[in-house]
């Protein structure tokens, strides 16, 4: 009569059912400490909403504007906020986001009333993350970082982008 090992002692199993129950135990402790862990507040950026106000803010600061598109539910998008865009946010770099496909009303670059979504279709944004750097006038001034790049690399092509940004100032 074969028994279920959940009936015996840890002591009586087979070696080869004590490893498995112990494997699948450490296994899961990960995604036990995912349920017990309170969540981290997720990074987020402002959203834009007067780019002339945000873009002279930028230039005051001597920066180019960033502006980051996203997409709701974008992975990439969160690692990139998480990881670069939040903290440079912190340290005081103007910084805004714009959603695709998101009906929030903005003033583009000539004080003219838009929305996010009208906004990524007029700049030909079609992949998220794209962040652009914007300097006097609402002009491109830096070359745009489309997608997401390697982890290892995202912040050295960030500060390259920036400092071909400030030089254009």
């Amino acid at each position: 009569m074969a028994s279920h090992p959940s009936s015996f002692p840890l002591f009586a199993l087979r070696r080869r059912d004590w490893l498995l129950w112990g494997c699948a135990s450490w296994a899961a402790l990960p995604a036990m400490a995912q349920v017990a862990a309170p969540k981290a507040a997720a990074a987020t950026l402002p959203a834009a909403q007067s780019l002339p106000d945000e873009l002279a803010q930028a230039l005051k600061n001597k920066q180019p504007l960033i502006v980051m598109v996203s997409l709701d539910g974008c992975v990439f998008c969160r690692q990139a906020r998480q990881s670069h865009l939040s903290p440079m946010q912190r340290a005081g770099t103007v910084i805004v986001q714009v959603d695709m496909r998101n009906n929030q009303p903005l003033l583009d670059f000539a004080g003219k009333l838009t929305t996010h979504d009208q906004l990524t279709r007029l700049w030909k944004v079609s992949i998220t993350p794209t962040l652009l750097f914007f300097g006097p006038g609402g002009k491109e001034v830096a070359e745009r970082m489309e997608g997401a790049y390697l982890p290892d690399f995202y912040g050295p092509y960030l500060e390259e982008r920036m400092a071909q940004g400030q030089k254009a100032l």
